[in-house]
């Protein structure tokens, strides 16, 4: 970038480099790197564990018995609804969260990558709670159960499986949670952090880029309204009345 006095100016970006786990905006999109981040392939495994969570329940958590749909879950309806409904809006925000994973290193504005992990930091620290609150509800009401009460069989593999990988989803979003604070704290230090690369802009024509000092020559031969070739004022001749 050129200088108005001149010179090269070195002074870097605004938003560039490394900031909030991304480099520079404008880069193609490298899917191969994509898959590669850590929190995509924790968003992943999440994804599918969400699946098997809300997808075990509305298979084999809910029995028709005198043609009525009734939990596994100790009867407690609300038991199999939460935890479907956990399951669904994890999988909707993962989903949302992988589109802004992509998306994330065209977003120049610092202050927009800063928001986007704060709230993948709030969000994903609270969903963590949320699974661990359905994981010890799901339990609980699958400890009380009394099996030989319901007329027809109960599918207890997907109860279970429902109930392990709601354990497994606590890990899997602790893990996304621990990666945004690495990725906040990350952007915050990279924030404060002086910059070493900055040049002054260089001046052209005096050495070091700078105005002179001192007595260091300035370019001029002769004081100005002056006559070249002799400073003697001497030869000055006043007229004659």
């Amino acid at each position: 970038m050129m200088d108005p006095m001149g010179g090269q100016s070195s002074a870097p970006p605004v938003g560039g480099g490394m900031a909030y786990g991304a480099g520079m905006a404008g880069g193609a999109f490298d899917p191969i790197a994509y898959i590669k981040k850590p929190q995509v392939i924790v968003r992943l495994v999440s994804v599918i564990f969400a699946i098997v969570v809300f997808g075990c329940i509305a298979s084999g958590g809910w029995i028709v018995q005198h043609e009525q749909d009734i939990c596994a879950f100790n009867l407690d309806g609300s038991a199999c609804r939460f935890g479907t409904a956990v399951g669904v809006i994890a999988f909707i925000a993962l989903v949302g969260f992988l589109v802004l994973d992509a998306m994330f290193d065209q977003f120049s504005s610092v202050k927009m990558r800063k928001h986007i992990v704060i709230v993948d930091l709030v969000f994903s620290g609270f969903w963590t709670f949320i699974w661990f609150v359905c994981f010890c509800y799901l339990c609980d009401q699958w400890r009380k159960i009394d099996v030989s009460g319901f007329g027809v069989p109960v599918d207890s593999s997907n109860i279970n499986a429902s109930i392990a990988f709601s354990f497994f989803s606590i890990v899997s979003w602790a893990g996304i949670t621990a990666l945004a604070v690495y990725r906040y704290r990350q952007g915050a230090s990279q924030a404060f952090a002086p910059s070493t690369d900055y040049q002054p802009p260089q001046q052209s024509g005096i050495p070091g880029g700078g105005y002179p000092y001192g007595n260091e020559p300035t370019g001029y031969q002769q004081q100005p309204f002056q006559r070249g070739g002799s400073n003697d004022l001497t030869d000055y001749n006043p007229p004659t009345y």
